[in-house]
């Protein structure tokens, strides 16, 4: 099968490799869509020659990119329960594998893994990028009939991610919520905010991303790039600042200003992968009684909960794709995905 590797330096290969067998415990899934993540950019930028230390090689070599997947049940290896995998089953993959026992793998959150030697399909295992994946058939998580095969890939990172941080924030209709960057997984919050209820703030330097942004039903659009967005949050809620806000870009002045627009006795939110931030205690938390909270993806348990929440509330995930490629287009899909001034782009199969 071909298979897209990321290779540094803005470039990538489709490669062969041989279609996988299940060992004990392992399942074979079918891909139908295999979604672009924003995290994907760190891999694709990164320089050539550092493979081993960004996730793109390991020791059996070259690694298939792509950490949002959902296919098919198409094979099942030695062991596993009739009443975890089916042949036919539509399934999502919760891209971590952890040891499987300790206090984290157990309660389905794998990345939290304590034994060490976790593994993240699509950087350190294969990924979905690729007619097919093997992974543990724990990994899977029910994709309901009522939703397309690329709304689970986008719940299988950026739409789940959002919902997680968005719960973890507690967030009601009583709120009104603030989100810095309108990317996949900025809008998705968006998106998943309004369904929820509240009132949405949503802040992008992209006018493309903020015409999105009210699609997607935001209240109000604000570009910091010409605006104090602490200030025009400010304004826009009375003087007092958002409930609650949310920082998915990662960028250090945006998650300043994410803290320092919340009003006393607020929550910030940061998804935003990497990078630092700089803050003046006292005034900006201490003073304020301001909570900061970090948000790492979802558990399989949450990302079931999302995909229930996106049936139930009609929410139209799908509205979020900009870009449907086929797997020999991949060359062309992320020199698109790398201006950061489009939607969503998925792989379908």
């Amino acid at each position: 099968m071909q298979a897209v590797v990321f290779m540094g330096d803005r470039k990538l290969e489709l490669m062969e490799f041989a279609d996988p067998t299940p060992g004990p415990g392992e399942v074979v899934l079918e891909m139908k869509a295999s979604g672009m993540c924003g995290s994907d950019l760190k891999y694709y930028r990164a320089p050539q020659g550092g493979a081993a230390n960004l996730g793109f090689s390991g020791p059996a070599g070259p690694v298939i990119a792509g950490h949002e997947p959902c296919g098919v049940v198409c094979a099942i290896g030695p062991g596993v329960s009739p009443a975890v995998a089916r042949i036919g089953q539509r399934a999502m993959c919760h891209h971590y594998k952890g040891c499987s026992v300790c206090k984290h793998c157990l309660t389905g959150w794998s990345q939290l893994c304590t034994a060490g030697g976790m593994v993240v399909y699509g950087a350190t295992g294969h990924g979905g990028h690729a007619r097919y994946m093997k992974v543990p058939a724990s990994t899977l998580v029910t994709l309901p009939d009522a939703l397309s095969f690329e709304t689970g890939a986008a719940i299988s990172c950026g739409t789940g991610t959002a919902f997680g941080a968005l719960q973890r924030i507690d967030l009601s209709g009583r709120d009104t919520i603030a989100i810095f960057g309108q990317g996949p997984v900025g809008l998705s919050a968006t998106q998943l905010a309004v369904a929820m209820g509240a009132r949405v703030i949503a802040l992008d330097i992209s006018p493309e991303r903020l015409a999105r942004a009210k699609e997607f039903g935001a209240d109000a659009v604000i570009d910091p790039g010409a605006t104090d967005p602490v200030a025009a949050i400010r304004d826009l809620t009375s003087g007092e600042g958002a409930h609650k806000t949310l920082d998915t870009s990662g960028v250090a002045e945006a998650r300043a200003q994410a803290v320092r627009a919340v009003r006393t006795w607020g929550v910030a939110c940061f998804v935003g992968e990497g990078g630092t931030v700089s803050l003046d205690v006292s005034p900006d938390m201490l003073r304020r009684q301001v909570t900061i909270v970090g948000s790492w993806t979802f558990s399989t348990v949450g990302q079931a909960e999302c995909a229930r929440f996106v049936e139930e509330r009609k929410v139209d995930v799908d509205h979020l794709f900009t870009h449907r490629w086929r797997l020999d287009q991949a060359v062309e899909a992320y020199q698109s995905f790398d201006r950061q001034n489009t939607g969503k782009g998925v792989f379908t199969m």
